[in-house]
C-alpha cells in the first residue's frame, strides 16, 4: 500500500446562500507558504518513488527520446528581405528561429535555448515592423503567462531600448517604426503574483527608446474596465483596431484612423453578444468576420465612415459549417469545419468563390494567411495518422506542392483513423475519431486513451502526436470525441455545454467511453481518460461521477474547485462558460454538484495521476493540490492516486523538450502498469 503524505485539515467554511461549505484544504491555495512547499516536496517524493518501480518506465522514456529526435520545422513567413522559420534539430529544448534571404545562407536569428540553462525560458511570440527592420519578441520564464519584451534591430540583432516587463495576454502591434501597442494588467500587489486576480486589462502605446513607465494608456483601465483588451494594426498602417471583452466569448470592436492626428476611437460593435474581428481593409472599406446573426460566422463589409452593424453587407454568408477566415495575396481564405475536418475555399475580395483547395485527405489544415502583396503562402496539414507536413501554395494557380515533410519514424500506411457518431445520454449525436493499428482485434483488450476538452468554443481537430506512437505501436487505441461546449458546430454547440448545461459535456464523455466498451474497442480495465485545463475539469467530473467506468484517469492542470475558480488570476473571465457560485442559489447548487473537489466522497477511484506545475498562473496549481489531498483522503481502493507537480513550468506552453519527454513517459508508464500491459519495445 502507498503511504500518502499526511495532509492537515483546516476548519475554513464558506456560506453560499445559506449553505455552509467546508474547505479543509484551503491552506494549499497559498503557494508561497512553507507548509505548501513542504507538501509539494512530500507528494512528489511519493509519486516519483512509485513511478521508479515501474520496470519499463525508462524504456518508454528512451523510446520517446528516439522518436522525438528528428528535425521539426514551422511554416516559413516573410518579413522584409528575409524568410523566417522555426526549427528544432530534434532534442533541443526550444525551437530556434532562423532566417534566410532568397538564395542566401540560412542564419540563426534567435535561439531561446540560450535564454536559460535548463531550457525552461521560451520564445513566446515575435512581431516585426512592416519593413522588417525591427522585431519585438516576447519571452516566458518557467511557463508563466507574464512576459518580457525585447526589441531588436533585425540587421545587426542589437537590442533597442530597455527590456520591457510584466506584459500579459498580449500581441505586439507596430505603428510604423516609432513604437507599438501592447496589453497588460497591473501586477497583483497583494498575495501571490502567480495566483492574484488580474481584472482590468490595459492597452498601452510604447514609443521606442522611451522608458516603459512613460507608456501612454490608450484604452481600458478604470475608465473602460475590460478583462481582455487586444490591438492590431491594419496592413496598410491606417487603422488601429481594438478588441475588448469581459469573458472568453463575445467582444466589442473599436477602430481609430491613425492617419488623422487626434482622431477619436470609434465604436464598431458596442456589446459582447457576438465574436467580431476586422480581417482586412481596402482604403476605408472594412472586411469583418462576425457571428452577428450568424452563429457559425460569416464575412461582412462596411465603411469606416459609418461601421455600425446596421450598415453591414454579407460578403461570404453563413453556412451549416463553422467558418474561420484568413487573407493573403488579395484573397480571402475561408476555412470550414465539417464534422471537425478542414475544408478550405478561396474567394476574391468581392466574395466570389474561386476554388475549393485540394487537401491531402481528411484532417486539419492551418496557416492560410499571408501579406496582401504575396503570391504564395505556406500551410500545414496533419491528422491523427498524418505527421504535420508543410505545403507551399500558389495563390494564383491554386496548386500546392510539398515544402517540408515530417521526418518522424512513423509509417501512416500501418494505421487507420475513422470517425463514428454515437448517441449521448439525451440522444444528441457526437462525432468521435478513433485511431489504431490496422488489423488489431477489437476484443475488448486494447489499452485505450480517451481524450477530450469540451469547452470555450474550442474545436479539437485531427493532429499528429509523436507521443501517441508509444500507444499505437502497442496495439492501443486513441479516441477523441468532439463534445458539446466545443466549437466544432458553432456557437449553438458551444452554448449547449455551458453554465446549467455543463453536465451535457460530462454525459457526452461518459457516452464515448460506453460506446468504446460496448463495441469492444476496449474494456473498463483497459480504459484511460485524459484532458487538460477545462479538459482536466472534464476528467475530474467524470471520475467522480463514474469512478467505475475507467481504470486510469489523467486530470491535467484542471479547473477542479468550481466554487472558487473565479477568484484567481483571470479566472473570472471563464464565467461565460461556467457561471459562478455567487450568481444565484441555483447556479451555486449546480456547480457544487459537479465540482470535482466537492464531489469526492468515500469510494474506489481509478488509478489517478493528477498533473500540474508550480508556475501555472492560468489555472493555479491550488486546484490540483486541493483535489489531490481530498482524493487521497476519500479513496478506498488499492489503485494509486498520485499528483505529479512539474517545477519551473506553467500551464503547458513553453515546456522544454526534456520536460515533455519526461511527463509523457511517466503518463504511458503509469497507464500501462495499472492496466497490466507489459510494454515491449
Amino acid at each position: 500500500m502507498i503511504q500518502y503524505p499526511k495532509t492537515s485539515k483546516g476548519s475554513v467554511e464558506d456560506n453560499y446562500f445559506g449553505t455552509a461549505v467546508a474547505d479543509p484544504y484551503r491552506w494549499l491555495e497559498d503557494d508561497r507558504s512553507e507548509a505548501t512547499k513542504a507538501w509539494v516536496v512530500a507528494e512528489n517524493k511519493v509519486t516519483q518513488e512509485y513511478l521508479a518501480r515501474i520496470p519499463f518506465r525508462e524504456s518508454i522514456k528512451q523510446k520517446l527520446t528516439d522518436i522525438m529526435n528528428y528535425e521539426r520545422y514551422s511554416a516559413p513567413f516573410k518579413e522584409g528581405d528575409y524568410m523566417y522559420f522555426y526549427k528544432n534539430d530534434g532534442l533541443q529544448n526550444q525551437a530556434v528561429l532562423y532566417r534566410q534571404k532568397e538564395g542566401g545562407p540560412v542564419e540563426e536569428f534567435l535561439d531561446p535555448n540560450k535564454f536559460s540553462a535548463d531550457g525552461t525560458t521560451s520564445l513566446a511570440g515575435i512581431s516585426f515592423t512592416k519593413d522588417g527592420s525591427m522585431a519585438a519578441y516576447q519571452i516566458s520564464e518557467g511557463g508563466s503567462d507574464w512576459r518580457k519584451v525585447i526589441v531588436l534591430n533585425t540587421a545587426d540583432k542589437k537590442q533597442v531600448g530597455d527590456t520591457m516587463i510584466d506584459l500579459k495576454f498580449t500581441g505586439i502591434a507596430w505603428k510604423g517604426n516609432e513604437g507599438f501597442y501592447y496589453s497588460s494588467y497591473d501586477k497583483p500587489k497583494e498575495g501571490s503574483q502567480l495566483s492574484g486576480m488580474t481584472q482590468h486589462h490595459k492597452l498601452y502605446y510604447h514609443k521606442l527608446g522611451s522608458p516603459q513607465q512613460e507608456d501612454v494608456l490608450i484604452f481600458g483601465g478604470e475608465k473602460t474596465p475590460r478583462r481582455y483588451v487586444g490591438a492590431g494594426i491594419s496592413e496598410d498602417q491606417r487603422f488601429l483596431i481594438i478588441s475588448a471583452a469581459n469573458s472568453t466569448t463575445g467582444n466589442e470592436l473599436y477602430i481609430q484612423d491613425l492617419t488623422v492626428p487626434g482622431s477619436p476611437i470609434k465604436v464598431i460593435v458596442s456589446n459582447f453578444d457576438t465574436e467580431n474581428s476586422v480581417i482586412d481593409n481596402q482604403g476605408s472599406k472594412l472586411f469583418i468576420s462576425t457571428t452577428y446573426k450568424a452563429p457559425n460566422s460569416k464575412v461582412v463589409t462596411t465603411d469606416f465612415a459609418n461601421p455600425d452593424p446596421s450598415t453591414w453587407k454579407d460578403l461570404i454568408p453563413e453556412t451549416e459549417n463553422v467558418l474561420s477566415v484568413g487573407t493573403g495575396g488579395g484573397k480571402i481564405f475561408a476555412s470550414y469545419l465539417k464534422d471537425a475536418i478542414s475544408e478550405v475555399k478561396q474567394y476574391d475580395m468581392n466574395g466570389r468563390l474561386e476554388r475549393t483547395i485540394a487537401l491531402p485527405g481528411p484532417g486539419s489544415a492551418s496557416g492560410f494567411g499571408a501579406k496582401n502583396h504575396e503570391k504564395e503562402l505556406y500551410y500545414s496539414f496533419t491528422s491523427y495518422v498524418y505527421p504535420s507536413t508543410i505545403f507551399k501554395y500558389n495563390i494564383e494557380t491554386g496548386k500546392s506542392e510539398l515544402y517540408k515533410k515530417a521526418g518522424v519514424k512513423f509509417d501512416p500506411e500501418k494505421y487507420e483513423s475513422h470517425q463514428v457518431f454515437y448517441p449521448s445520454k439525451d440522444g444528441t449525436k457526437i462525432p468521435m475519431l478513433i485511431t489504431y493499428k490496422k488489423g488489431i482485434k477489437l476484443d475488448g483488450t486494447n489499452p485505450t486513451l480517451l481524450y477530450a476538452y469540451g469547452g470555450f468554443g474550442v474545436s479539437l481537430t485531427p493532429s499528429f502526436s509523436t507521443s501517441n506512437i508509444v500507444l499505437l505501436e502497442q496495439g492501443g487505441i486513441y479516441a477523441v470525441p468532439n463534445l458539446r461546449g466545443g466549437g466544432e458546430y458553432g456557437e449553438k454547440w458551444h452554448l449547449a455545454g455551458t453554465k446549467m448545461s455543463k453536465q451535457n459535456v460530462f454525459d457526452d464523455f461518459i457516452a464515448a467511453a460506453e460506446y468504446l466498451i460496448k463495441n469492444k474497442y476496449t474494456s473498463t480495465e483497459k480504459l484511460a481518460v485524459a484532458g487538460g485545463s477545462n479538459g482536466g475539469l472534464l476528467v475530474g467530473a467524470t471520475m467522480t461521477q463514474r469512478p467505475d467506468l475507467m481504470k486510469v484517469a489523467f486530470p491535467a492542470v484542471g479547473v477542479l474547485d468550481m466554487l472558487r475558480y473565479h477568484k484567481f488570476t483571470a479566472g473570472a473571465g471563464w464565467a461565460y462558460d461556467y457561471g459562478t457560485s455567487e450568481d444565484s442559489r441555483e447556479m451555486f447548487s449546480y456547480l457544487k454538484a459537479y465540482s470535482p473537489y466537492h464531489a469526492l466522497k468515500p469510494a474506489k477511484y481509478p488509478a489517478t495521476m493528477i498533473t500540474t506545475a508550480d508556475h501555472d498562473d492560468r489555472v493555479v496549481p491550488a486546484h490540483s493540490f486541493k483535489f489531490a489531498a481530498r482524493l487521497q483522503e476519500m479513496h478506498q481502493g488499492t489503485n494509486p492516486v498520485l499528483i505529479r507537480i512539474e517545477t519551473n513550468a506553467g500551464h503547458g506552453a513553453g515546456k522544454s523538450t526534456a520536460q515533455i519527454i519526461s511527463e509523457q513517459a511517466d503518463k504511458w508508464a503509469f497507464m500501462f502498469y495499472n492496466m497490466g500491459v507489459n510494454y515491449k519495445r
